[in-house]
């Protein structure tokens, strides 16, 4: 009986992940419950070519124990070359009234945060081995140092899509 519920599980993953025909790399990776500022989330990929545009995307999933309206990380691209591009990003979590953000139908919501692409065309300058590195940069308001630990926060990911725009 359990080797048949896997079985149908394995089935409709693939048949969902294999709907989506933009995607190029995705890969989510669970941090510490709190997530702790010091600990860096790291994805590698190859770069898909350097002729076609992309969309990279930060994806987070996140449950009711996340306090914050918004999200501080800090996101490093490291490029084949050793070229290094890094950013500290600000995402809104909630809404004014502190109904969370994100697709979810649980306490736990999903959130597709913009990285490259939604302003000009991202287009990967180098072939070669990509790293991405991510890490929680959150404060409180009025302090200087940062959180410490993070709750809320499950899982880290790291997303390319094909753009429409090609």
């Amino acid at each position: 009986m359990q080797n048949k519920i896997s079985l149908i599980l394995g089935c409709l993953l693939m048949v969902f992940t294999s709907c989506d025909s933009n995607q190029v790399f995705d890969e989510y990776k669970s941090v510490s419950n709190p997530w702790n500022k010091n600990e860096v989330v790291e994805f590698v990929f190859q770069a898909p070519d350097t002729l076609n545009n992309y969309n990279l995307f930060v994806n987070l999933r996140s449950n009711n124990d996340y306090k914050f309206s918004n999200l501080f990380l800090i996101v490093e691209m490291n490029y084949p070359n050793g070229k290094v591009e890094k950013d500290t990003l600000e995402y809104e979590m909630a809404k004014p009234d502190g109904t969370f953000l994100g697709s979810g139908f649980s306490d736990i919501k999903e959130n597709k945060l913009w990285y490259k692409g939604y302003k000009t065309p991202y287009v990967f300058s180098e072939n070669g081995e990509y790293k991405v590195f991510i890490q929680q940069a959150m404060r409180e308001n009025g302090q200087i140092n940062g959180v410490e630990n993070l709750h809320g926060v499950l899982d880290v990911g790291f997303r390319i899509e094909k753009s429409q725009s090609n």
